[in-house]
């Protein structure tokens, strides 16, 4: 290694780097690679997987030399790394919710269900925020859902206006929403399901 380059500040060797210069581009690399990879660590938590991201940050960096605008090669990179990070943290949770949700699929179609896995705590889960509602809401929502009753004979069985059952109706609905929020995976492939079953 040439020892000029190993003295030359980040400028100096990007200003290289973009003349092509692969020994200079090695003294970047060389000197930021381990704390780039530790930077990434802490939001991938898997080594594999950080130094992935730093090599394809380098990668990028090596082919957009000519043309890139860097004013700070560490700030660029640690900005870039994160970025990379973060992508890659949210294609990992698509990812694994389409896989939950195609086997939540499967299941309903094969009717594997476990009673003490996740579709019973859902079924439990929306029994109780149904019971919270207000008593006429949870009525009406119930004669639509469980009974399968229209609302037109909702508001016969009640003596209220068909107006009036679909405001309840609404509100049950954006309530459920509200506060089965967190389970919005699983109520995807099951919500169906639950209603077809009760």
């Amino acid at each position: 290694m040439d020892l000029q380059l190993l003295q030359e500040n980040d400028a100096t060797l990007f200003t290289k780097v973009k003349g092509n210069d692969q020994l200079a581009f090695e003294v970047l690399f060389k000197k930021y690679y381990q704390s780039l990879c530790s930077y990434a660590f802490q939001f991938m938590e898997e080594d594999l997987g950080s130094e992935e991201i730093v090599q394809d940050v380098f990668c990028s960096i090596w082919e957009q030399r000519e043309t890139a605008e860097i004013e700070s090669f560490k700030s660029y990179c640690y900005r870039a790394v994160r970025n990379k990070c973060l992508n890659a943290i949210k294609h990992i949770k698509v990812r694994e919710e389409y896989k939950a949700h195609n086997q939540y699929q499967q299941d309903l179609e094969q009717g594997n269900f476990d009673e003490e896995g996740p579709v019973n705590e859902l079924s439990e889960n929306i029994e109780a925020v149904i019971e919270a509602m207000p008593d006429m809401r949870k009525k009406v929502f119930k004669m639509s859902r469980y009974d399968g009753l229209k609302y037109r004979e909702i508001a016969e069985k009640l003596g209220i206006s068909i107006k009036t059952v679909e405001i309840h109706m609404s509100k049950a609905l954006a309530y459920l929403r509200v506060e089965l929020a967190q389970y919005v995976t699983l109520m995807l492939a099951l919500i169906h399901f639950y209603f077809n079953n009760k």
